[in-house]
C-alpha cells in the first residue's frame, strides 16, 4: 500500500474538511450546555412531581367519589331498614298516638345495624394487608 493509499489519509489530503463534512457535532459553548441542563432538570422534576400529583388527583376523585356513593348507599339501607321494621305491626300500633309500647325497637335496630357497618369499615380501614409475595420473603429471610 502506498501513502496515498492508507484509510488514514482522506482522499482529498485535509483530515479538516473529512471531519467538517461528517456528522460529528460541533462542540458546545457553556451556555448550550445550561439550556440543556436546564432542560433535563425540569423535564425531570415534572416527570417526578407533577406526573404523580396528577395520578393522586385521579385516584383520590375516584376514592372520594366511591366513598361519597357507599355512604348514600348505606345511608338509605338503613332508611329502609327503618321504615320496613316500623311497617310491621308488632311495633306500631294503629290505635295509638305514639306508635305504642315497642315502637323504639325499629329506630333502637337501625342503630344497631349502623354501628356494625361502621365496625366494618374501621375493621377495614385498620386491618394489615396481606403481603402478594409472602413465599419470596421467607425464603429471603432464610438462605
Amino acid at each position: 500500500m502506498t501513502d496515498s493509499q492508507t484509510p488514514s489519509a482522506p482522499a482529498g489530503g485535509n483530515l479538516r474538511s473529512v471531519i467538517a463534512g461528517s456528522s460529528v457535532p460541533a462542540p458546545k459553548k457553556p451556555g448550550e450546555h445550561v439550556a440543556d441542563l436546564k432542560e433535563l432538570v425540569v423535564g425531570y422534576a415534572r416527570q417526578e412531581t407533577i406526573d404523580p400529583l396528577k395520578n393522586l388527583g385521579r385516584y383520590l376523585g375516584w376514592g372520594v367519589g366511591g366513598s361519597i356513593a357507599v355512604g348514600i348507599g348505606s345511608l338509605l339501607l338503613l332508611l329502609a331498614l327503618l321504615r320496613g321494621l316500623q311497617s310491621i305491626d308488632v311495633f306500631n300500633h294503629v290505635g295509638e298516638v305514639d306508635g305504642g309500647t315497642w315502637s323504639f325497637v325499629p329506630y333502637l335496630a337501625t342503630a344497631i345495624a349502623a354501628f356494625i357497618l361502621i365496625g366494618l369499615a374501621v375493621f377495614a380501614i385498620v386491618r394489615e394487608p396481606k403481603r402478594a409475595n409472602s413465599k419470596n420473603e421467607t425464603v429471603r429471610s432464610n438462605p
